[in-house]
């Protein structure tokens, strides 16, 4: 697999120590930072293979397999991707995206796993009323949390992928939507969405005392008008979770984007969707993308991707039979046999031979208790 000339465990080998004295991130994140740093490197072990039939010998190191880490999230992607497609239903869905104003990025940095808590809540809240008062069934969706825009800015938007289907009160699936064009008003549901949000905020800012401090900020929020992305209905089952794949596994900003590292500055490309989608580079220095970075950091065991209503375990006994189509059938292989069969790359094949198997002869213990060279001198933290 070819490597990256530069990536993010390089960024954060120059430039974390300064980050740390600077900007002071509590231990989750250095420990996140840390992993990602340490991927596929000798201080996480690993082990040595020889062909079979040439002798050719490699040295493979473990990856850190942390989500937040862009080299850890393909075979993670497609395994997720494969799996959604057998439980699948087999009907048209469509593809909403709930976002917030910007006003309200300070409330979020207060306690972020309480804000987008709020927000998982408010859009699932959302949906289950429409469903009810729109068509009189019980819907589903799929919610994806994503914090960052193109620029690594805060960001925090929910992807939710909606089938065009819902369970009535008498135990049957009927079809919901437009003839597939739209699914819900969306006007009017950006108007129920940011009542509900600001309502939710506005307690949990009055249980910490912090509501008069912040009530400028809802106000304002009150008056601006929130949109909700909607887009007409998706293909079959393959179609959607293709499409789906690309939000699912994402982190705030891959290695390939990345295209200059000097002393003391990052160049990286992103879209300018205010600007026809045409790609810019932006320039930061080392510090300052690091401290947008790490706010993309999800906190510890939050769970980013979420199943609602019929797409939930709840109600999965009583959904699947119910399905048009009967599910795909899943062959009996081992998890290497699997990742070649959905990627096409056979990891123990030899790479010069073409012919022989890689064998492993040695193995590579991981480096205990290593020397931290990340922040060497960073003497204080703060969880």
């Amino acid at each position: 697999m070819a490597r990256h000339r530069y990536e993010i465990a390089q960024i954060i080998k120059r430039f974390g120590s300064d980050f740390v004295t600077q900007c002071h991130p509590n231990s989750f994140t250095l420990r996140t930072l840390d992993a990602l740093q340490q991927c596929r490197t000798h201080t996480l072990g690993g082990h040595k293979d020889r062909c079979d039939s040439c002798g050719h010998e490699r040295f493979s190191y473990n990856s850190c397999g942390n989500r937040h880490c862009p080299k850890c999230q393909t075979a993670r992607q497609m395994l997720w991707a494969e799996d959604r497609m057998n439980d699948a239903l087999n009907v048209k869905h469509f593809h909403l995206v709930f976002t917030v104003p910007d006003l309200l990025n300070t409330i979020c940095q207060i306690n972020s796993k309480a804000f987008y808590e709020a927000q998982f809540d408010c859009v699932w809240s959302t949906l289950r009323t429409f469903g009810y008062s729109h068509y009189g069934v019980e819907t589903g969706a799929i919610c994806i949390l994503h914090t960052w825009g193109q620029n690594l800015s805060l960001h925090p938007h929910i992807h939710c992928i909606v089938p065009a289907t819902g369970l009535t009160l008498k135990g049957q699936l009927k079809d919901i939507g437009h003839q597939g064009k739209y699914l819900y008003p969306v006007k009017m549901l950006s108007n129920v969405f940011r009542g509900k949000l600001l309502e939710k905020l506005k307690g949990q800012l009055k249980k910490n005392n912090q509501l008069p401090q912040y009530q400028q900020t809802i106000n304002e929020c009150y008056a601006k008008p929130w949109v909700v992305y909607s887009e007409p209905s998706l293909g079959n089952a393959k179609q959607i979770v293709n499409y789906l794949g690309q939000y699912t596994h994402r982190v705030a900003i891959s290695n390939t984007r990345i295209k200059q590292l000097d002393a003391s500055s990052v160049t990286f490309s992103h879209k300018d969707y205010k600007d026809q989608s045409n790609v810019k580079l932006t320039k930061l220095t080392g510090i300052e993308f690091l401290r947008r970075f790490s706010m993309h950091i999800l906190p510890y065991r939050f769970v980013k991707i979420r199943y609602y209503g019929i797409l939930g375990s709840r109600y999965k006994q009583q959904v699947q039979p119910l399905k048009t189509k009967p599910d795909l059938t899943k062959p009996v292989e081992t998890k290497q046999q699997r990742m070649v069969r959905l990627t096409g790359f056979d990891s123990c094949k030899c790479p010069r031979c073409k012919t022989g198997t890689m064998m492993t002869i040695e193995e590579l213990p991981r480096i205990r208790s290593p020397v931290n060279v990340f922040y060497p001198n960073a003497t204080k933290r703060y969880c």
